[in-house]
């Protein structure tokens, strides 16, 4: 069934270049409880030519959930070509994904655990009364736990998936028109001058615009009760010229490399892209990754940061009965039922 209007769910995933998928794995299942693989496939990055120096590259990639609610990680290692680092370290503010945030149901037992075996800051305010702080995963990404009241299930881990991002930009105003008019991030929770807390910071201070931005209704679309509510903050400096984070090197190398949409209405998405002046920069038409299948498209968004789009045809709920779910003939705005959703936590990796 088709839409006239694109249907953003949530989102989906955000991208994770690394040197090392199982161990980059491993820390995100051990600390973050991403334990359930939607897919672990070995292949052929064939369509990526803009962001991969024109070149079809091979790739492992692994897609993995909490199932307390949130967005996934894909954790994306090459394997034709060494990943590469950033040029130089990488500066609150410089252009693309900065931060990963993840929300926390229990916000102290997330500072304790995380601290156990890594560098954090200190528990801070946030906004609407809820506390946060910052760490680091296996390979120096900045991650940053959230309170958040917005849960698919409750079980005994400390935080839930992906809740959202801060992304650097250069003009505060062109970048929260995109947000909201081709992701729907129509309403501000925060619009402040800021500093940065000294683990950001490292002794470099700045002045910064933070805009939080989330949206005003509940998503709507097949897996949106898992995925849930999100939270973007685009944060701009004031005082410096920030550097492109992916300057001189390809999608899929160190850092974070993509924020990714779960998405229905893939050719009306094409054309409210176009009409806007952002056109895909990749389309994929049909792809099967093995356990998984549908349709991916990229833009990029006003300074380049790369967003996708995934409209899934096919996901895996019970892979130990080859028991997968076909999405194309069913209402695009209907949630899938929530035993269906919870069944795929029978896939956990423990």
């Amino acid at each position: 069934m088709s839409t006239n209007l694109p249907i953003i769910s949530g989102i989906q995933q955000i991208g994770i270049g690394n040197a090392a998928v199982y161990d980059t794995w491993d820390w995100y299942r051990m600390h973050l409880g991403m334990d359930v693989p939607i897919f672990d496939e070995a292949a052929e990055a064939a369509l990526m030519l803009p962001y991969t120096g024109g070149e079809p590259r091979s790739r492992h990639a692994i897609l993995a959930l909490n199932m307390m609610g949130g967005a996934g990680a894909e954790i994306w290692q090459y394997t034709s070509r060494v990943g590469q680092p950033p040029q130089s370290p990488l500066q609150i503010g410089d252009l693309g994904i900065n931060v990963a945030i993840y929300k926390s149901i229990n916000i102290d037992k997330s500072h304790q655990i995380l601290s156990q075996s890594n560098v954090c800051s200190q528990i801070e305010n946030y906004i609407d009364k809820r506390r946060c702080f910052y760490a680091k995963d296996l390979d120096g990404n900045l991650i940053k736990l959230v309170e958040s009241p917005d849960w698919f299930q409750k079980h005994r881990f400390h935080c839930g998936g992906v809740y959202g991002a801060v992304i650097g930009v250069t003009d505060m105003e062109t970048s929260i028109s995109f947000y909201k008019d081709i992701l729907g991030y129509d309403e501000i929770l925060r619009d402040a001058t800021i500093s940065l807390p000294s683990f950001l910071s490292d002794d470099r201070g700045g002045k910064y615009r933070s805009v939080i931005l989330t949206h005003k209704d509940d998503r709507k679309g097949a897996f949106s009760p898992l995925l849930g509510r999100s939270e973007i903050e685009l944060i701009q400096c004031l005082d410096r010229k920030p550097q492109a984070i992916f300057e001189n090197r390809m999608w899929g190398d160190l850092g974070y490399i993509h924020l990714c949409f779960d998405i229905n209405g893939m050719d009306a998405l094409r054309n409210q892209c176009n009409d806007y002046g952002t056109p895909f920069t990749v389309d994929s038409g049909d792809f099967d990754m093995g356990d998984a299948g549908g349709q991916f498209a990229y833009i990029e968004d006003p300074d380049g940061t790369l967003i996708e789009f995934v409209e899934t045809h096919k996901v895996p709920i019970l892979k130990k009965l080859g028991w997968y779910l076909n999405l194309k003939n069913r209402n695009p705005e209907k949630p899938l039922p929530r035993w269906m959703l919870k069944a795929m936590g029978l896939n956990r990796k423990k």
